[in-house]
């Protein structure tokens, strides 16, 4: 894949790789940013492994998964749910509480079933694509799915 090919691709795919980082790391920008910069490195670095055939999507979005997995091993940053309703200030602060009660509600879940509810319901990706991005079986996903969508109910 040539670079121009790649930049297109990780055009189209940016904004939503982005919204879908931020639900991951439950409204925090800032660390959802830096994994998702941290990402697209490592797709770029890696774009001779990509196949000619294959998912750049499903593939980018694997990339940013494991991205953020190495992100949560290496600092072990576990915040209080109280610390969640606290944001930092912006120029557009009331729209940052638009989300709140989600990303609280999804901070409780643990990362499998998060990543399972945000690929399925935000991406629209099929079971057996999430089972590749997450590398488990297509059981555990629905499982996943199963167990997070019953701790939501409860929750919101």
């Amino acid at each position: 894949m040539k670079r121009e090919q790649f930049i297109k691709l990780v055009s189209s795919e940016q904004k939503q790789l982005r919204r879908f980082l931020l639900a991951l790391n439950c409204g925090n920008k800032d660390e959802a940013d830096d994994i998702a910069q941290e990402a697209l490195v490592k797709a770029y670095l890696a774009i001779s492994h990509f196949p000619d055939d294959g998912n750049f999507s499903a593939w980018l979005y694997k990339i940013a998964y494991n991205t953020y997995l190495d992100n949560r091993r290496a600092y072990k940053t576990f915040k209080p749910i109280e610390e969640a309703t606290q944001i930092e200030g912006s120029s557009n602060a009331d729209s940052s509480f638009e989300y709140q009660e989600l990303y609280i509600a999804l901070d409780s879940l643990p990362p499998k079933e998060r990543t399972a509810l945000l690929l399925f319901y935000m991406k629209g990706y099929s079971i057996k694509e999430i089972s590749t991005i997450v590398e488990c079986s297509e059981d555990a996903v629905k499982k996943q799915l199963s167990r997070g969508r019953e701790q939501l109910k409860h929750l919101i």
